[in-house]
């Protein structure tokens, strides 16, 4: 089975969210959110996470870059698309799609980035925190 790489921000109750699914799927999305998007490069998703994502407040200023593999055929209809920079590359997945799309990935959605942004509180939970000193250690 050929794989694709995909990344993804998440906020720190997305992050819950995908660590109840034991790593295994993202969340629903909100009545007001009409699409998923992976992105296709850790650039990308750490551009995201770092600049914007840090300054938002419902999601206490922290942001995770998330790494999943993704069975490619599934992958063939949702055709890449670029919303600025050259590296600025995602899928658009329905959120009726979501649950296939969660079916869809190889293995175990992993942790690889965390970004603090300075307004952070406290995380929400010790699994949360657990996250942030393994992946920010200083």
């Amino acid at each position: 089975m050929k794989t694709k790489t995909l990344y993804r921000p998440v906020g720190e109750k997305e992050m819950l969210l995908i660590i109840e699914s034991k790593y295994k799927e993202f969340p629903a999305r909100l009545e007001w959110q009409p699409i998923f998007y992976p992105v296709l490069n850790e650039d990308y998703a750490s551009e995201i996470a770092e600049k914007w994502n840090t300054r938002d407040e419902s999601g206490n200023y922290l942001r995770f870059v998330t790494r999943f593999e993704m069975v490619e055929s599934f992958l063939n209809k949702y055709p890449s698309q670029n919303v600025g920079a050259k590296n600025h590359n995602e899928l658009w997945i329905p959120a009726e799609e979501l649950g296939a799309f969660n079916q869809a990935i190889a293995g175990n959605i992993e942790v690889i980035k965390v970004f603090i942004g300075k307004d952070f509180k406290k995380p929400i939970n010790t699994e949360i925190e657990s996250l942030i000193v393994n992946l920010n250690p200083s």
